[in-house]
C-alpha cells in the first residue's frame, strides 16, 4: 500500500541530501528570505515615508487609501509574468511585484501609527515648542510604532508566501521545489516546498509579532 503525499513529503524532508549543496534547504531559505527582504525594503523606502507624511499632514489621504485598496487587488503571477514578458527572465520582474504586493500593508501601516496618536499629547508637543518633524519622530511616530510594525509584519507575510514565484521566471527560492514538482509531477516535492513556505512564513510572523509588541509604549503595554 502506497504512502499518501503528504506522508511522502514528509520522508522527502528527512532526507539528509535535501539539506545540503547549492540545491539544498538552507540556500532556497536564504535566496527565499532575500527576495523577501529586498522586496520589503524597496517597498519601505517609497510607503513609510508617504504614509508617515499622510498621516502627519492629513493631505490626499482618500486617493492613497484608494491606491493602496487597488493595488491589492492585483494578480501577484500575473505581474510576475507581464513583467517577465515586458523585461525577460531574471531577478527583477519577480521583485517588482512584490514591491508592488508589500506597498499597501506598509502604506497603511504608516498613516495609521501616525493617526493613532493621542491628539492631546500631539497638541501639547507643538504647545512646547516643538517643529513639525519632532512632533512626528518624537511623539506620533513612537506612540504609534506598533501599528507601523504591523504594516511590515502583513507585508512580510504576503510577500515571503508569494516569493516562490520567483522561480516561475528561472531565480531559486524555495518555489524551485514547487515549480521543479510541478513539472515532474512530483506531488510529494510540491507538498515539501509549500510546507517549507508555510513553516518560513510562520516563523517571521511569530518574530515580528513578538517585535512588535516589544514595541509597544510601557503605558499601552500595561494598559
Amino acid at each position: 500500500m502506497n504512502d499518501s503525499p503528504f506522508v511522502e513529503s514528509l520522508r522527502w524532508l528527512a532526507e539528509p541530501s535535501r539539506w545540503s549543496g547549492p540545491a539544498g534547504i538552507p540556500l532556497r531559505t536564504l535566496e527565499h528570505l532575500g527576495y523577501t527582504a529586498l522586496g520589503i525594503l524597496l517597498a519601505a523606502l517609497l510607503a513609510i515615508p508617504l504614509g508617515l507624511a499622510v498621516g502627519h499632514t492629513g493631505r490626499f489621504k482618500g486617493l492613497v487609501v484608494a491606491t493602496a485598496g487597488a493595488a491589492r487587488a492585483l494578480p501577484t503571477l500575473g505581474l510576475v509574468t507581464l513583467f517577465a514578458l515586458l523585461m525577460g527572465i531574471g531577478l527583477t520582474a519577480p521583485l517588482l511585484s512584490f514591491v508592488i504586493l508589500a506597498i499597501p500593508s506598509l502604506l497603511a501601516g504608516a498613516y495609521s501609527a501616525v493617526e493613532s496618536a493621542d491628539r492631546a499629547t500631539v497638541d501639547a508637543a507643538r504647545a512646547q515648542g516643538m517643529t513639525e518633524l519632532q512632533v512626528l519622530t518624537r511623539v506620533e511616530l513612537p506612540l504609534g510604532m506598533p501599528l507601523l510594525i504591523g504594516g511590515v509584519r502583513g507585508a512580510t507575510v504576503q510577500v515571503v508566501a508569494t516569493a516562490m514565484l520567483a522561480a516561475y521566471v528561472g531565480n531559486g527560492g524555495l518555489g524551485r521545489y514547487i515549480f521543479q514538482g510541478l513539472g515532474s509531477q512530483n506531488y510529494p516535492q510540491m507538498i515539501a516546498g509549500s510546507l517549507l513556505v508555510i513553516a518560513l512564513a510562520l516563523v517571521l510572523d511569530l518574530a515580528l509579532l513578538l517585535i512588535q509588541r516589544l514595541s509597544t509604549p510601557r503605558g499601552l503595554r500595561a494598559a
